[in-house]
């Protein structure tokens, strides 16, 4: 009995996890979800080799699988000038073709955007003709609509069929007749068959509808399936932290086409470098400056000028360093913003990070007590993010936000200070931080251990992974995250989605993933295959080898007691939803 009271009262912080389930932890906290593959990479190395291989992604070969998933998605290499020119949004298209903007000078450019114009006048006629339909049902397709294009059995298919017969339709079609396809069909035709259609073909489809959102199905397809397939988890995981902690919202006027930039080239190489670096590139990325308006702030001197913004003054101290307990004062806000006047970005095409000196403040500011000369240019606002970096409230705040991310809602205090030291000493090397918090005895305790609650994000990409699922559409997978409450690029909010445990838990969230759970199980997802015969399960033994198998440990017992008492039901894939959608595979 003192035995038992004395473990009571322990703190959970302080009690080690066993071999077996360090192995689990590891696999559940730091990546979207064990697969088996994962499960035997770990054995093999030790759990210190893998950990310090995914904290140096560089040397983890890429899954060549991935690679090639990626490859259709051609938006996620280009510029923010090339997505404004070749994937433009319905605003701006209406606007050349109503003559309030100019086409553009460029050759290529001015070819493009005829292009476009001819479209959206095509689309207007579509739509005064159905609005004169008075309210009447979408046209069916029609055989002499393809004429040339489709053969009329094929017709019939796309009509009538069921959805595989659908989908053989939009399969086979050839490259030559896709252009020809997708203007045949009406606007309400394409949305129809969308989600029907392959990589190539629903890409076109999708530009032909409405151009920018083909930057937000790439981004979705691109963060969904390195979640699902990348060799590096622990980058990817990094990735999405980082863009939440400098969160910026693709539907915001001109981030549409500047998110993917912001992604690709200000968040990604700095997430395991040095907090300055990656502290700058959200700085001066052009997505930053549009979303949080600072390429509109000027000093009280510029020509024409619009005042003073001090949006992202006051959130880079808030959100991105000090915390919103970080000592600083209005006044703090005010001077950070003066000392940011001029940060903005050059016009159209081409949207790049400019510092425009004749619109800077150019009067002495204090800021946190540092005293910035008058006479200053950009570098008055190099020297506040110096400043900003360098603060024990920042390095404590950072250390905070990656504890709760990685070892639980309130971790331990001692746990924090100690990062904070090394983010300190080290000049905020975030791989260190990483690895201080990796190797500490509150990471591997029994208070870390399935403390988090999974996101929607989180879950649906574990849930994929540990069926082995086969991801044909992430865009559709992306649609599923959505109805789950988080959709991807679009948190309004600039503290970006939360990885609070409070955050997600509602009774009707947790009905909604078990529905998922449960879909998923019986190959009901759209964009996912599932292989049902491997999420078979007809005899108690079955249930819990299948449900050990998904959770990677022992069910619980009301799990236990749920899947066995399922088992009358004779529905031999509900075990393995149940399972998915059970309490303990929605906390990792």
């Amino acid at each position: 009995m003192a035995v038992a009271a004395g473990t009571v009262g322990a703190d959970p912080f302080r009690q080690p996890l066993s071999p077996a389930d360090q192995v689990q932890h590891a696999l559940d906290r730091l990546t979207f979800g064990p697969r088996s593959a994962d499960q035997e990479q770990i054995k093999k190395l030790g759990v210190s080799q893998w950990i310090d291989r995914q904290l140096n992604p560089e040397q983890i070969p890429e899954n060549p699988d991935l690679t090639k998933r990626l490859q259709p998605y051609t938006t996620l290499q280009l510029s923010g000038r090339e997505l404004f020119a070749d994937y433009p949004g319905p605003a701006q298209i209406a606007a050349i073709a109503h003559g309030k903007l100019p086409l553009s000078t460029d050759p290529k450019l001015r070819t493009i955007e005829t292009s476009l114009i001819a479209r959206y006048q095509a689309r207007k006629t579509s739509q005064a003709d159905q609005e004169k339909s008075d309210g009447e049902a979408p046209e069916p397709l029609s055989k002499e609509q393809f004429d040339g294009i489709l053969t009329p059995d094929q017709v019939d298919d796309l009509r009538h069929g069921v959805r595989e017969a659908k989908e053989q339709v939009l399969s086979a079609l050839q490259p030559d007749k896709m252009s020809a396809f997708i203007f045949a069909l009406r606007p309400e035709q394409r949305r129809r068959l969308l989600a029907l259609a392959p990589i190539e073909l629903r890409r076109e489809m999708l530009r032909s509808i409405n151009p920018q959102s083909v930057t937000l199905n790439d981004l979705v397809e691109d963060k969904v399936l390195r979640a699902v397939y990348s060799n590096r988890q622990l980058d990817e995981l990094l990735v999405d932290f980082w863009f939440n902690h400098f969160n910026v919202n693709i539907n915001k006027n001109a981030d549409h086409f500047l998110v993917t930039e912001y992604e690709r080239d200000a968040i990604r190489p700095h997430v395991l470098g040095h907090f300055y670096d990656l502290l700058l590139a959200t700085a001066q990325s052009p997505a930053m400056l549009v979303y949080l308006d600072n390429a509109q702030s000027v000093g009280p001197n510029a020509p024409g000028g619009r005042g003073l913004n001090e949006n992202y003054g006051r959130e880079l101290m808030e959100l991105h360093t000090l915390g919103v307990d970080g000592g600083y004062t209005q006044k703090d806000v005010t001077e950070v913003a003066r000392c940011f006047t001029g940060w903005s970005i050059s016009g159209r095409p081409d949207f790049e990070f400019k510092y425009k000196d004749r619109l800077h403040d150019k009067g002495q500011k204090v800021v946190l007590g540092h005293l910035i000369p008058a006479g200053g240019g950009m570098e008055d606002g190099l020297q506040v993010l110096k400043i900003l970096s360098r603060q024990p409230a920042t390095a404590h705040f950072i250390s905070r936000e990656l504890a709760q991310r990685f070892v639980a809602d309130n971790p331990p205090a001692s746990l924090v200070d100690r990062m904070a030291k090394t983010f300190l000493k080290t000049d905020g090397d975030l791989k260190e931080v990483m690895r201080t918090m990796l190797s500490s005895s509150e990471f591997w305790s029994e208070g870390a251990y399935q403390a988090k609650m999974k996101t929607p994000f989180e879950m649906i990409v574990s849930s994929v992974r540990a069926t082995g699922a086969n991801v044909s559409s992430a865009f559709l997978l992306g649609a599923a995250i959505q109805r789950l409450g988080e959709p991807l690029y679009r948190k309004v909010e600039p503290t970006g989605y939360s990885y609070l445990n409070s955050e997600w838990v509602s009774s009707a969230a947790l009905v909604d993933r078990m529905n998922f759970a449960i879909k998923l199980a019986h190959d009901q997802v759209p964009g996912v295959t599932v292989d049902t015969d491997c999420l078979q399960a007809t005899t108690q033994s079955d249930a819990l080898a299948l449900a050990r198998r998904l959770l990677g440990h022992e069910p619980l017992p009301a799990t236990k007691d749920a899947l066995l008492k399922n088992l009358a039901q004779g529905d031999p894939g509900l075990i393995a939803g149940l399972a998915l959608g059970s309490p303990e595979f929605q906390r990792h």
